[in-house]
């Protein structure tokens, strides 16, 4: 038979605290120093007043001498002797009442636990303001041991001040008395630990530790990983456990993981660094590979172990590099979201980090590039809740997709492949509508609507502010910046029969407003109030805020339906905001001025249309004034011509445009390098012409795609409407038509103008 690597040892628990106290029992690299909430500190004492047995403990005699912590956050007086490998929960919760002292919380910050007992029916609380008030309550039980007084002067203070507020009898002062004796004599409660031996070296007692907590409290693959990390790598489970600490509290003057986003755990960021390094998502199969395990021999070597450290290694110090860390927070924000408030799933920013790392670690992406493309990532992934069910399979799959990945172009075609497939013509019509069916306040169709109105630079309700001003997270005050306005009131659905909360608190009935003007609305019915602030208001509110035409007359059902389906656009409108030829604000390119289609092309004259310059300004005018809602797009407005530059190409000479030739409303790429600029403008069309076919996938219909021998320019032109600017009944829709149409096509064009050398 085997010798046993084990013995077994009695303690009281006044020897296992003394030993504590001491610096005799420490706990070892492999335990995080997490304590338990102080309801289930609660719960173990009362185990122990009734007797009941609440398990053992499972020591490692210490043949070093560092490379130990000790519970609390006092130093001791020894090196550990022992270190705990099971039952730390347990032993650091009993110290922290006992001796009265702070341990360390899971927000890695010093905590003291306060438990109460009420002697008259031994009942144990957690401390509260009430239970401290009350003095049939011991508020403190540390203060029993602390020996401060002598025990017998405690009980009798005690029963003192509960004399003071009622009757005692003198056979319940016995029961008092007795009461509070049993618990002072908690400190002779007998244990039982078994004691491994200091010849066990670091990898068994790791296995030994995950085999034991795979029983009843269960630990997660993320766990079994970081134990090891602490065996073989103890530095780098401490930068871990450093980063998150840090990551909770502002510094002044100095870099910081801190941020409004998230305050990550050890266990995401190791997700990351596996992610990045291993391309896995599911840890299952890791903590073997991280042991040094072959998955098709079976066979563990010393060799492999670590040259999987290594990669693990290299992988952390990627993750943990604060300037990777808040370029990649930079993404959150240009998707739109400001703080962890908007956050519905922070699974899915540890996987967009993952995705952010693996496109500048490996593919070498261009900065701006990759920001924007995670930026939608990041948008999809949590609009949708791509992570929200059976998020490892998820997310391993989505890894799977890179094995055919070669360089920066792949990478970015991939990602925007899965975006294209996730975020159908379908789901923008009839799964984002019903998605916002919804009063639940962490919907993530919620928050990408508040997200979108930030990219659409969008204006609070009745406000001069901006939504994206009033969500920083910097604002506090008693009462939130902004907050979320009924738009029909609850008391006023009441008087008409609208009660239940599920109808009231619909997403649709909400809008953004300034809390001031929340507070001075009140309950009045949409038809009183609105006309109050009619000065204030105008049309790019109604489409920022998604309010149909006539709101405030119609009846509750119908306004629902149709705001959800305005929400759904607003969303998708900030959405292509993160176009993958993205959308700033500046640079600008050069503006390019097209000379009136009606003087090339001899379209009306003076005595055909004597008022054409006035009636084409008023066409223009409202056309700027509908685009400007949908689009950042920079405009140059005349009687005699029109011109709308993107961010386009950046190209002098390159440019998008709308036009009217002879009464034909359409849009086109113009391109015109200057005057000595022919060759190169048919060189640039002749090399477009080549993708045709992918250019007019990508927008959705055929292209005119106008050489123009014999002269100077060339077009890529879409006809959108026969008549132009003359029937001013039809110039809503022509606007549409030509908006639309203006956003595919430089949506269609973008990466391939990209792509020319100039």
């Amino acid at each position: 038979m085997k010798t046993t690597l084990f013995k077994e040892v009695g303690y009281s628990l006044s020897k296992l605290i003394q030993d504590i106290d001491m610096g005799e029992i420490g706990l070892p690299d492999i335990q995080r120093p997490f304590v338990w909430t102080p309801a289930k500190v609660r719960d173990l004492f009362d185990s122990m007043y009734k007797g009941f047995p609440v398990g053992y403990f499972l020591f490692w005699a210490n043949g070093l001498a560092n490379g130990s912590r000790q519970i609390g956050t006092e130093s001791k007086q020894k090196v550990p002797r022992l270190l705990i490998v099971d039952g730390q929960q347990r032993l650091t919760s009993l110290y922290a009442v006992l001796q009265g002292k702070p341990v360390v919380r899971d927000d890695y910050t010093p905590q003291n636990i306060h438990i109460a007992f009420r002697p008259r029916d031994a009942a144990f609380e957690v401390t509260d303001a009430a239970i401290k008030r009350d003095p049939e309550f011991i508020p403190d039980i540390s203060k029993l041991w602390a020996g401060e007084v002598a025990r017998n002067r405690f009980v009798k203070d005690f029963i003192s001040r509960l004399r003071q507020s009622r009757e005692v009898s003198e056979d319940e002062e016995d029961h008092l008395a007795e009461s509070i004796d049993r618990l002072y004599d908690l400190q002779s409660y007998p244990f039982t630990a078994l004691e491994l031996s200091s010849t066990v070296d670091e990898e068994m007692v790791a296995e030994v530790f995950v085999r034991i907590n795979s029983k009843g409290v269960t630990l997660n693959q993320a766990d079994f990983i970081l134990t090891l990390m602490s065996v073989f790598w103890d530095e780098g489970r401490s930068d871990l456990e450093h980063f998150c600490r840090n990551a909770r509290h502002p510094t002044r003057g100095e870099a910081s993981p801190f941020n409004h986003f998230i305050y990550p755990e050890p266990d995401q960021l190791l997700r990351v660094s596996v992610g990045l390094g291993f391309h896995r998502a599911r840890l299952q199969h890791v903590y073997s590979i991280l042991r040094g395990k072959d998955l098709e021999t079976g066979v563990f070597s010393d060799e492999r172990r670590v040259e999987q450290f290594a990669i693990l290694k290299d992988s952390q110090s990627y993750t943990l590099n604060l300037q990777n860390w808040h370029e990649f927070l930079k993404v959150l924000v240009r998707a739109g979201y400001r703080s962890s408030e908007m956050i519905s799933s922070q699974t899915a920013i540890v996987y967009a980090y993952v995705f952010f790392l693996i496109g500048k670690k490996e593919y070498r992406v261009e900065p701006y590039d990759l920001r924007n493309v995670i930026a939608r990532w990041f948008f999809m992934s949590s609009l949708t809740s791509r992570y929200s069910s059976s998020p490892e399979t998820v997310m391993e799959q989505d890894l799977n997709r890179l094995r055919g990945v070669k360089d920066a172009a792949g990478f970015i075609a991939m990602m925007n492949q899965i975006i294209k497939d996730t975020l159908t013509e379908d789901f923008w019509s009839i799964t984002l509508p019903n998605d916002l069916a919804t009063s639940s306040a962490r919907s993530p169709s919620l928050f990408a609507y508040q997200a979108a109105l930030s990219l659409l630079d969008a204006q609070v309700l009745f406000s001069k502010m901006k939504v994206a001003e009033l969500l920083d997270p910097a604002l506090r005050a008693s009462r939130s910046a902004i907050e979320k306005h009924h738009l029909f009131p609850k008391n006023y659905l009441k008087k008409i029969g609208v009660t239940e909360k599920s109808d009231v608190n619909q997403i649709a009935n909400f809008a953004l407003v300034e809390w001031g003007d929340n507070t001075d609305i009140s309950d009045v019915a949409p038809a009183e109030y609105f006309p109050t602030y009619a000065n204030r208001f105008n049309e790019r509110m109604a489409y920022w805020h998604a309010l149909p035409p006539n709101w405030t007359s119609m009846d509750y059902p119908t306004f629902l339906v149709a705001r959800r389906k305005l929400i759904a656009k607003v969303v998708r409108d900030g959405f292509e905001r993160l176009g993958a030829a993205d959308y700033e604000p500046t640079p600008l390119a050069p503006l390019v001025v097209v000379p009136s289609d009606d003087e090339q092309d001899g379209g009306e004259t003076e005595d055909d249309q004597p008022d054409r310059h006035e009636l084409r300004q008023r066409f223009w005018t409202e056309l700027l004034k509908r685009a400007k809602e949908r689009t950042p797009l920079h405009a140059s407005i005349s009687p005699s011509h029109f011109s709308w530059v993107g961010t386009g190409s950046g190209i002098r000479g390159l440019g998008f445009n709308y036009s009217v030739r002879k009464h034909e409303g359409a849009v086109e790429m113009y391109i015109d390098r200057g005057k000595d600029g022919a060759e190169l403008n048919k060189s640039i069309f002749d090399t477009l012409f080549a993708c045709k076919d992918a250019i007019e996938k990508e927008f959705g219909e055929p292209l005119e795609w106008q050489r123009l021998d014999g002269k100077r320019a060339c077009r890529i032109r879409k006809l959108i409407s026969r008549g132009g600017y003359r029937d001013e009944s039809k110039w809503a829709s022509v606007h549409d038509g030509m908006i639309d149409a203006m956003i595919r096509l430089e949506k269609a064009l973008r990466p391939h103008l990209a792509k020319l050398q100039l």
